[in-house]
C-alpha cells in the first residue's frame, strides 16, 4: 500500500536525534572519554561527590519513570494520515474535515484497567484515541471501541475506576474485572447494565489493535459558519473487519506473548501492510436532541444505526511506527477539551467532566503546563500567547509583554476573527502583512484589524440555557435496561453464548453471594433468557425484581425509579453483531500456520502460500527446529519458527503439506495440539492430500472449516472459510468449549 507523505513527519524529525557516528556528551553537550567508570580516589578508592557527569547520568536515570496513566496505561501507537472525503462545509467549519485535506494523526491504542505491564489480551474496554494535527490545532478525538460508558455523570469516574483497578487491600487481580469490588459496584448502578454487556462481549477480546472499531462514546456539536450547531457522534469502521478472539484462547495468548496486540500493530506497518479506518458520523439536527425514546446525551445509550445512519466522511491510514516509544506514545497527551472551530461539546455530563479530569492528569503526569509543547504534542500550526513559564518549558518566547490586552507589544498577539468577520475593517487597519497591529494604544485587536484574513477563531455555538442549580438527572437518562436488551437480541447464537460464559466466569470468581445475586437481578431485567443461563451456571435462581439495595442508589438519581421507559424504535440491530455475514470478510494480513518438518513438499507448500499470500496473508512455516529446512526434493528453506517457540493461538488459520514428513508429524505431539487446539479454538485447517490421515490421529471432526486436498476447488474453499474468521458453529455441534 503507498504512504502519502505525513507533513507531521518534518515538525518531528527536528526532534529525532541519531547516535551514529556522533562523539558522546553529557546532556550540557560536554564530551566524554569514559562512561564506564565513576571518579575515584584511587582505582580502589571510594568513589567521589564531585563526580558530576555520574550524577547527571544518574539523576536522569532516576527520574526516567513518569507516573503512568491511571486508566489506559498500557498502550500502543503509531502515526498516520486522515484524508476528508466528503463535503461538510454546510454543517462545520473545521478546516480538516474540507474534501480533499490530508491531516497528519497520532493514534494510540489501549486496555483501561491494566497497568502498564499487563497483558494485552485482558478482557477490557480498548481506548482508541486520535490526534490530528490540523491547521487550525491540535483536535484529540478521544474514544474507546465500546459506544457506550459504565456511567453517566463524571461524578461517578473515580469510584468506577477504583472498583475495576486491583484490591487495594491486596492489589489483586491484575487487569482484570473478575473480582468482588467491581461487581459489588456494577450491582449497585442500574446505569452499568448495558456496558457490562459490551463487556462480557467478544467486542472485549478483539484479535487485533487493526480490528476494532472506534467510537466516540459521547456526543458532539458541529457548528457552520451561521453559527448553528448540529448533533454528531463519531464512528472508525475498520477495513479489516471487526474479530475477536475466544476466551480460553485470550488466557492463552496472555501467557504465551502478553505483548501480542502491540506486536501485531506494529509487524503490520513495518511491514507495510498499513490499517485503515473510515471515519463515520451520526449526525442529529439541533431541533431533533429529543425526538427519540433515549437521551442522546445520555454516555450509556448508542444511537442505533437504523434510525441514523452513519455517514462516512474520510479515511485515517497509519502508516509509520513511532521512533522512540516513551517520547512519542508514552508522552501523547490526549483530551477530549482540545477541539477546533466547527466542533464544540454537548452537555453530555460525562464529557462535561473529562473536558477538566484529562488536561489536569497530563498536567500532573507530564510535569507541568507545558506539556503541549513536547514534540508528540506539538501542534503544527505554531502556538502564539502570552504564556511565558512554567516546568518544562520549551520555547524561548522574546519581548516584554507577558499579558493581554497590550500596547507594549502592538497588541500582539492578537485576536482570530469570528465567523462573519472580514479582514481589515475600516479605521482600524493593521499593517499589510497581518504582523502587528497599531501603535496608537489600541492594544487588543481582532485578526480582521490586523489584516489576517480566513483565520477562524475558535467560537462556541450559541445555546440557551435556563434551570436551578441542582444535583440530579434528567428522567430522560432513567431506561437503563431496554438497549442492554437490544444488544444481547442483536448478537448471534454463538456471541449470545460467549456472553453467557464470561458473565459466568466473572461472577464465579466474586467471593460474595450477595453481590451475584444483586447483579443477577439487574440482567435478569435485561433478559430473562441470560440471567437465567448464567444463574444456572452459579447454581442461583435469578431475583425478578431488583435489590432493595440497588433501588436505593438508583433512586438517589431519580426519586421515582423505576420509571416506565419510552417504546424503542428498534429492538434488533444488525450493526451490532461482530459474525461476518456471508460473502463478506478478507483474509488480508490473516497468519497462517503451515505445520511441516524436514521432507516436506516444496510443491505442496509454493501453490498453497502463493494463494493465500495473493489474497493478503501470510504463511508462516513452522518446523520442529529453527535453521534450514530440507524440502523432499533437495531445496532448503530458513525457518524462524518451531513448535516449542510458537503457539496456535497466536495464528489465524493452519496448513498441513503433503511429503515425506507426515510420518514425523504423526509422532509429533506438538503438531497435534498445534492442530487440536486450532479446532477447539474454532479456526480453518486445510491438510494435503497425503496429510488428511493426521487427522485420525486428533479429536478433529469433519465440518466446513476442515478442508482437504481431495475436495474439489479446495484451496478455494480454504480461503472461504478463513474470511468467516472462525467456525463458531463448530462450538454449538460439537460443544467444544472455545
Amino acid at each position: 500500500m503507498k504512504s502519502k507523505k505525513n507533513p507531521k513527519t518534518e515538525q518531528l524529525d527536528k526532534h529525532v536525534v541519531d547516535n551514529m557516528d556522533r562523539m558522546m556528551t553529557s546532556n550540557d553537550g560536554v564530551p566524554i572519554h569514559d562512561n564506564n567508570n565513576t571518579l575515584k580516589a584511587g582505582n580502589r578508592g571510594p568513589s567521589l561527590q564531585q563526580d558530576h557527569l555520574f550524577f547527571d547520568k544518574l539523576m536522569h536515570f532516576d527520574r526516567e519513570r513518569i507516573p503512568e496513566r491511571v486508566v489506559h496505561a498500557r498502550g500502543s501507537g503509531a502515526h498516520g494520515v486522515f484524508e476528508a472525503k466528503e463535503d461538510l462545509s454546510d454543517i462545520t467549519v473545521a478546516d480538516f474535515l474540507k474534501k480533499g485535506t490530508v491531516t497528519p494523526v497520532f493514534v494510540r491504542f489501549s486496555t483501561v484497567a491494566g497497568f502498564k505491564g499487563s497483558t494485552d489480551l485482558a478482557r477490557d474496554v480498548r481506548g482508541f484515541s486520535v490526534k490530528f494535527y490540523t491547521q487550525e490545532g491540535n483536535y484529540d478525538l478521544v474514544g474507546n471501541n465500546i459506544p457506550v460508558f459504565f456511567i453517566q455523570d463524571a461524578m461517578n469516574f473515580p469510584d468506577v475506576v477504583h472498583a475495576v483497578k486491583p484490591e487495594p487491600d491486596k492489589e489483586i487481580p491484575q487487569a482484570a474485572s473478575a473480582h468482588d469490588t467491581f461487581w459489588d459496584f456494577i450491582s449497585l448502578m442500574p446505569e452499568s447494565a448495558h456496558m457490562s454487556l459490551w463487556v462480557m462481549s467478544d467486542r472485549a477480546i478483539p484479535r487485533s489493535l487493526r480490528m476494532i472499531e472506534g467510537f466516540s462514546v459521547h456526543t458532539f456539536k458541529f457548528v457552520n459558519a451561521e453559527g448553528k450547531t448540529t448533533f454528531v457522534k463519531f464512528h472508525w469502521k475498520p477495513r479489516l473487519g471487526v474479530h475477536g478472539v475466544a476466551w480460553n484462547e485470550a488466557q492463552k495468548i496472555s501467557g504465551f506473548d502478553a505483548d501480542f496486540h502491540r506486536r501485531d500493530l506494529w509487524d503490520a506497518i513495518d511491514q507495510g501492510n498499513f490499517p485503515q479506518w473510515d471515519l463515520g458520523v451520526q449526525l442529529i439536527p439541533e431541533e431533533d436532541e429529543m425526538k427519540f425514546s433515549f437521551d442522546i446525551l445520555d454516555p450509556t445509550k448508542i444511537i442505533p444505526e437504523e434510525l441514523v445512519p452513519v455517514k462516512i466522511i474520510g479515511t485515517m491510514t497509519l502508516n509509520r511506527n513511532p521512533e522512540n516509544f516513551f517520547a512519542e506514545t508514552e508522552q501523547a497527551a490526549f483530551d477530549p477539551g482540545r477541539l477546533v472551530p466547527g466542533i464544540d461539546f454537548s452537555d453530555d455530563p460525562l464529557l462535561q467532566g473529562r473536558i477538566f479530569s484529562y488536561m489536569d492528569t497530563q498536567n500532573y503526569r507530564l510535569g507541568g503546563p507545558n506539556f503541549h509543547e513536547l514534540p508528540i504534542n506539538r501542534p503544527v500550526n505554531g502556538k502564539y500567547n502570552n504564556q511565558k513559564d512554567g516546568f518544562g518549558r520549551m520555547d524561548v518566547l522574546k519581548g516584554n509583554t507577558s499579558y493581554f490586552p497590550n500596547s507594549q507589544g502592538n497588541g500582539c498577539p492578537y485576536h482570530a476573527m469570528l465567523n462573519g468577520e472580514m479582514g481589515g475593517s475600516e479605521g482600524n487597519a493593521g499593517s499589510a502583512d497581518g504582523k502587528s497591529g497599531s501603535s496608537d494604544g489600541k492594544g487588543g485587536m481582532h485578526a480582521a484589524q490586523a489584516g489576517m484574513k480566513g483565520t477562524q477563531g475558535y467560537q462556541t455555538g450559541r445555546q440557551e440555557v435556563q434551570g436551578l442549580k441542582v444535583r440530579e438527572r434528567s428522567n430522560s437518562f432513567a431506561d437503563h435496561f431496554t438497549q442492554a436488551r437490544l444488544f444481547f437480541n442483536s448478537l448471534s447464537e454463538e456471541e449470545q453464548t460467549h456472553m453467557i460464559n464470561a458473565f459466568s466466569f466473572e461472577l464465579s470468581k466474586v467471593n460474595s453471594e450477595d453481590i451475584r445475586k444483586r447483579e443477577l437481578a439487574i440482567l435478569y431485567q435485561v433478559e430473562p433468557k441470560l440471567a437465567n443461563a448464567i444463574g444456572k451456571n452459579l447454581g442461583l435462581t435469578p431475583s425478578k425484581t431488583l435489590d432493595e439495595l440497588t433501588l436505593k442508589f438508583a433512586r438517589n438519581n431519580h426519586p421515582d425509579y423505576p420509571i416506565k421507559p419510552n417504546k424503542p424504535e428498534v429492538e434488533k440491530s444488525a450493526y451490532l453483531s461482530m459474525k461476518v455475514k456471508d460473502g463478506e470478510g478478507t483474509i488480508e494480513t490473516r497468519q497462517v500456520a503451515f505445520l511441516l518438518d524436514d521432507g516436506v513438499s516444496f510443491e505442496s507448500v509454493d501453490k498453497v502460500r502463493k494463494a493465500l499470500e495473493k489474497a493478503g496473508a501470510k504463511a508462516v512455516l513452522i518446523s520442529s527446529k529453527v535453521g534450514q529446512l530440507k524440502y523432499k526434493g533437495g531445496e532448503t528453506e530458513k525457518i524462524q519458527h518451531t513448535y516449542l517457540t510458537d503457539a496456535s493461538v497466536c495464528f489465524d488459520a493452519f496448513y498441513t503439506p503433503g511429503g515425506d514428513s507426515i510420518a514425523k508429524l504423526a509422532e509429533n505431539p506438538d503438531y497435534l495440539q498445534f492442530i487440536n487446539e486450532g479446532y477447539r479454538h474454532c479456526k480453518v485447517l486445510a491438510f494435503a492430500k497425503d496429510a488428511e490421515g493426521l487427522v485420525e490421529r486428533s479429536f478433529i471432526r469433519k465440518d466446513e472449516g476442515v478442508v482437504f486436498e481431495s475436495e474439489s476447488d479446495w484451496l478455494a474453499n480454504f480461503i472461504t472459510q478463513m474470511k468467516k474468521h472462525r467456525i463458531w458453529a463448530r462450538e454449538m455441534a460439537r460443544k467444544v468449549p472455545s
